[in-house]
């Protein structure tokens, strides 16, 4: 066998190789957070919902349509309600506070 000599190597700039060491540093950190879903921004659309008072003659149907989306079905907002309160739609009564999904965008 041929005495092989090990390459070496050696750094010209210090700057340079500073520089790249920091950029590859920076995209290891965004490709980490990318993978772990750290950059996630859900919780800074997180809407919080609105608390109302049931007045009288009040049904969690009008409810629904009054603070519910248009384009959403009527049922799934009395459903998310009566899931939000722990309430069924019946046991409603004046005076009492509720809270309504905020399902604005």
């Amino acid at each position: 066998m041929a005495n092989r000599r090990r390459k070496s190597y050696r750094i010209k700039s210090n700057f340079r190789f500073t520089t790249s060491i920091t950029i590859m540093l920076i995209l290891f950190i965004f490709m980490a957070n990318t993978v772990l879903g750290l950059d996630d921004a859900s919780s800074l659309t997180k809407h919080e919902p609105v608390q109302i008072e049931i007045q009288s003659g009040d049904s969690l149907w009008n409810i629904a349509r009054q603070y519910g989306p248009n384009h959403m079905d009527t049922r799934k907002i009395v459903y998310d309600i009566c899931n939000l309160n722990n309430i069924s739609a019946d046991s409603i009564y004046p005076g009492q506070q509720i809270l309504i999904p905020d399902y604005s965008i």
